[in-house]
């Protein structure tokens, strides 16, 4: 007997502090999903100023408020998804919600905001949330879970791939085809976009990220600088291995900027990514494997020229585009949690203990009502 197709939003608000991502999802079994809608309700940079503001320090109150807005903003996504998406709430089986995160400290906690009774009580529907702390108390870093995804949809059928994601933090995902998750490694390489884009704030006030590259562009790698970022322990570090904004965040662009100031600091950033995604791709996976890159780094044409010629350089790896084989990659992650929502409610484990080190595959997260 064929199962019914399962409707799902998927929501996702990462490191890179851009907005809410929603993804209207059918889900025909845990090896099939269809995006059929997807959209950003994008932060205001007010709204980003409160959410660097729990992340840099705030009064419990501001955090307690912010807990309700963030679900205030996911509110506003998954009513636009829907209205584009021509579907009711009704029709929905599940929402699958990961909040916004702002402290991520395994094995200790990986802590996100973001109440999911407001959006069981506004929708009428199941909302799954808290994915991340099941993984931390096993023992695992509570990080990545996209490559639960990565696994059942979006690797090679006939071969290896290695699945890159440039948001806020970079991460990747190496399968040896899809289905099997043996020989699965996953892990954070290091800052994806956030520095990038911390740095061009400080050029350029007024701008909340490096549009088209062109701050980096006007600028020079400033090499001593370089040398001493990739001396950190944390890109030497074996996977499992996590990050987040409290290691790579405003303080540490703010480090940077002091020894390269202007442009010059875009451009050492961009360099920065490059060079540690291709040094950990070239360190811990076989030469000659397709990276197929999503995330807001794709947009950034500087980030993906220094990629393609280091990763070209470190094992002669082709970079392709997640857009070119699947759906928009912008919308990746946000399918990613509604297929872990999905396993969720299925009573399937939706981590992989070799990506996040935890002691064994676990049930994610927790489930409100409708």
């Amino acid at each position: 007997m064929t199962e019914r197709p399962t409707l799902a939003v998927g929501l996702m608000s990462g490191t890179s502090l851009d907005g809410m991502d929603a993804a209207l999802v059918r889900l025909e079994g845990p090896t099939h999903a269809t995006l059929l809608q997807f959209v950003t309700r994008p932060y205001g940079e007010a709204e980003r100023e409160r959410i660097r503001g729990a992340l840099n320090g705030a009064t419990a109150a501001e955090l307690a408020r912010l807990h309700i807005q963030v679900a205030e903003w996911a509110a506003d996504a998954v009513q636009s998804v829907l209205l584009a998406g021509g579907v009711a709430a009704s029709d929905l089986s599940l929402i699958a919600f990961h909040g916004q995160t702002i402290w991520h400290e395994p094995p200790l906690v990986s802590w996100q905001l973001g109440e999911p009774a407001v959006l069981a009580e506004r929708f009428g529907v199941r909302v799954v949330s808290g994915f991340r702390a099941r993984d931390v108390a096993a023992g695992g870093q509570g990080a990545p879970l996209v490559p639960m995804a990565d696994v059942l949809l979006f690797a090679g059928r006939d071969g290896p791939r290695i699945l890159l994601n440039l948001g806020g933090m970079a991460n990747l995902t190496f399968v040896r085809q899809r289905g099997q998750e043996d020989g699965v490694l996953a892990f954070d390489t290091g800052p994806g976009m956030a520095i990038i884009d911390a740095t061009a704030r400080m050029v350029d006030p007024q701008v909340g990220f490096d549009r088209d590259g062109q701050i980096a562009a006007r600028g020079k790698v400033h090499l001593a600088l370089l040398e001493a970022l990739l001396s950190d322990p944390f890109f030497e570090a074996s996977p499992p291995k996590s990050t987040g904004r409290e290691r790579f965040g405003d303080q540490y662009a703010r480090a940077l900027f002091e020894r390269a100031p202007g442009p010059d600091a875009v451009a050492t950033a961009v360099e920065l990514t490059a060079r540690t995604v291709s040094d950990a791709v070239g360190r811990w996976t076989p030469a000659g494997v397709e990276v197929v890159a999503s995330g807001g780094g794709c947009h950034h044409p500087g980030l993906m020229k220094a990629l393609m010629r280091h990763l070209g350089e470190r094992g002669s790896h082709s970079l392709h585009r997640f857009d070119d084989l699947f759906f928009p990659g912008d919308a990746k992650e946000a399918v990613a949690f509604a297929l872990l929502g999905y396993l969720t409610l299925h009573g399937q484990p939706g981590n992989l203990p070799a990506a996040t080190g935890a002691d064994g595959a676990r049930v994610l997260g927790q489930v409100t009502p409708a």
